[in-house]
């Protein structure tokens, strides 16, 4: 499986317009290669580089398995958004304090959706998910602070 966009090649800097200061819209997201027998998809955004460790950004699951793409602001039907750290029920970008900081993209193939309620947080979510992970794949784009 393969997570890649458009906006941004691996390792090189997110687009100013995905900070949350900035234009708070999450970056498209190409999906690929998703195996057989994936049901539904998950996606948890995250910076481990916050200083109170690992800051999660985005949580959202049952993505159909035949989603190819992700544009920024829109979901597929269905589609259910976790709990971020900001204490919302969406996608809030990149607001490193300071330097710049790495942000992941992970995606995963369950073989079956998850049956949980829109806003829970990523412990949850990744319960939910243990032993149904037929594949995961990663995407990671970094961010400066402003002034950086």
């Amino acid at each position: 499986m393969k997570i890649t966009s458009p906006s941004f090649a691996n390792g090189q800097p997110l687009p100013r317009d995905c900070g949350y200061r900035q234009g708070n819209r999450n970056p498209e997201l190409l999906i690929a290669e998703i195996p057989a027998g994936t049901r539904s998809l998950s996606l948890i955004m995250d910076d481990p580089d916050a200083p109170g460790g690992s800051f999660v950004h985005w949580l959202v699951w049952n993505l159909p398995p035949s989603t190819a793409k992700l544009l920024p602001g829109k979901l597929p039907p269905g589609a259910r958004v976790g709990r971020n750290q900001f204490g919302n029920d969406r996608y809030d970008g990149p607001a490193p304090p300071s330097g710049t900081h790495h942000y992941f993209f992970r995606c995963f193939a369950l073989d079956q959706p998850l049956a949980l309620p829109a806003g829970v947080e990523r412990r949850a979510l990744e319960q939910a998910m243990r032993g149904h992970l037929l594949a995961e794949a990663d995407l990671m784009g970094t961010f400066a602070a402003c002034g950086h």
